[in-house]
């Protein structure tokens, strides 16, 4: 059985990392052309017997056009960065040696503010020893940066770096993007050897659900070439607007063109908490269950939804009465059977806010409410 490996890319200084995080474009430096057939005539003659006929030979007139890639690039790869990971690590037989990783960035602000993976710096968090630096496009020169705030369930980070008068990404809206879309990856594939890199394709699709360690993702497809060191790199439409961050490829034999941007609709709301509050504050509700289908749930005489296998203690879900044992069928009056629905609908609550939980329990219906609380086990 072949097994789906989902990756986050970034390259790795010190071992050779399996991750997969995306976020890059192959850099196209000569001016390219598209040929478009512009139209086509069928040649028109008389035949012996004074009929019009039609001529097999067919003419196409064809124009020049320049590539917009070319454009596109010019105007968004001065906004991408290199990130760079170093510290110190000890090894199995006790020593100390140098280790990091690499990925790549977004310029958010023009004084210094960037966007990039939660996994690319997540071995500086809670590491004395770890430095992050940023490289500008163009220049070997490295600037040190700090850590606004990271949040690891949206897998994005916020970066500060002392400098000014910066070129900023322009930001799209991803709730437009249409599959079929020219769709151009820029960052530093395997690390700042290959810095601002441009690769280009199309949107795959739209409104994927990927998971991976745990966490589902709802992203951009795309079959442009996204390699590791592309974390945090931009996914760029047509108009030059960076549309997604390049986070996830599938990696696996006989697999090509399979890769994932977090949406940039979801990603601003995170980017914009993280720059007032330095944190992502989220709802929990404080239990664990197991999706019970249709077809499962008849075949034990029970109903649809979420079986709630554990209740944490001194949780919301404790306080308001949730016993193991119960299913939850709806949340706020929308039918549910998987614990992913139910957190699609919390996740868009917020701390303090109060939710209705339907609940199925020894063959009656019974409705909870639920006040949130902060969520503080993730980073």
């Amino acid at each position: 059985m072949n097994d789906k490996v989902f990756m986050k890319e970034k390259k790795s200084n010190n071992i050779v990392v399996s991750i997969i995080i995306v976020a890059l474009i192959t850099s196209i430096s000569s001016s390219a052309f598209t040929y478009v057939i512009m139209d086509s005539k069928s040649n028109e003659n008389l035949n012996s017997s004074g009929n019009l006929q039609s001529s097999t030979n067919v003419k196409y007139d064809i124009q020049q056009v320049d590539n917009p890639v070319v454009a596109i690039a010019e105007k968004c790869s001065p906004s991408i960065v290199g990130v760079t990971v170093k510290y110190v690590t000890q090894t199995i037989y006790g020593t100390l040696d140098d280790a990091g990783s690499e990925g790549s960035g977004i310029i958010y602000t023009t004084d210094g503010y960037i966007i990039t993976n939660y996994h690319v710096i997540s071995s500086a968090l809670n590491n004395s020893t770890a430095t992050i630096n940023v490289t500008l496009p163009n220049q070997k020169e490295t600037i040190l940066a700090t850590i606004v705030g990271s949040d690891k369930v949206s897998d994005l980070a916020l970066l500060k770096i002392d400098k000014t008068g910066l070129q900023a990404v322009e930001l799209g809206k991803s709730v437009d993007t249409k599959v079929g879309e020219l769709a151009v990856a820029i960052g530093n594939p395997l690390g700042q050897e290959f810095a601002g890199s441009v690769t280009v394709g199309y949107i795959s699709a739209v409104n994927r659900k990927v998971t991976t360690d745990g966490r589902t993702y709802n992203l951009i497809q795309t079959d442009a070439a996204i390699n590791s060191g592309n974390s945090g790199g931009a996914l760029v439409n047509s108009k030059g607007q960076v549309i997604g961050i390049n986070s996830i490829k599938v990696q696996e034999t006989g697999v090509e063109g399979l890769g994932f941007a977090l949406p940039i609709d979801d990603v601003k709301p995170i980017i914009e908490e993280l720059l007032i509050n330095k944190k992502i504050s989220r709802p929990y509700i404080g239990l664990a269950g197991f999706n019970l289908d249709t077809k499962t749930a008849e075949k034990n005489s029970l109903v649809a939804g979420v079986y709630v296998q554990k209740v944490s203690a001194n949780t919301p879900a404790q306080k308001a009465g949730i016993k193991n044992g119960d299913i939850i069928t709806s949340i706020d009056g929308k039918s549910i059977e998987t614990m992913e629905a139910l957190n699609e609908i919390k996740n868009t609550k917020k701390v303090g806010d109060k939710i209705i939980l339907k609940i199925y329990r020894q063959k009656q219906y019974v409705d909870i409410e639920v006040t949130l609380e902060e969520d503080t086990s993730v980073e």
